[in-house]
């Protein structure tokens, strides 16, 4: 797995984290993590398929 795509994966972890923490102690501003959880995920996948593709077409 290339390194960006770890490291967009640990960023969605740790939004993913940050999100329960801040529904749960009652504020909007999960939503904010929310956006960045699908944005580093679709990342994480970008840099995925990049590298398959790569290593696919040589």
């Amino acid at each position: 797995m290339p390194r960006l795509a770890l490291y967009a994966l640990a960023v969605c972890v740790l939004a993913t984290a940050a999100a329960v923490v801040s529904f749960v102690e009652g504020s909007w501003l999960g939503i904010v993590w929310i956006l960045l959880v699908g944005v580093s995920s679709n990342m994480a996948w970008y840099y995925v398929r990049k590298q398959r593709d790569e290593a696919a077409n040589g």
